[in-house]
């Protein structure tokens, strides 16, 4: 289930790069289920992206604002 930018804005810096390593993980494994035919939930792939584009816009907004 995708994470709400308010629940993502209370973590810290660390705890989101975490977060965004594992939705790695998950974007891979998902293309691999789609190229070999096993991927189920289509939907799943546009809302990992969104969420790693998520995370990457607050943590680009963190370091604009500490700078």
């Amino acid at each position: 289930m995708a994470t709400k930018a308010a629940d993502l804005r209370q973590k810290t810096p660390d705890q989101l790069k975490e977060r965004v390593v594992e939705l790695k993980k998950e974007q891979f494994n998902l293309r691999f289920q789609r190229a070999s035919g096993q991927l189920e939930n289509t939907a799943r792939v546009r809302a990992v992206r969104r969420e790693i584009a998520t995370i990457k816009t607050l943590l680009g907004e963190r370091a604009k604002s500490a700078s």
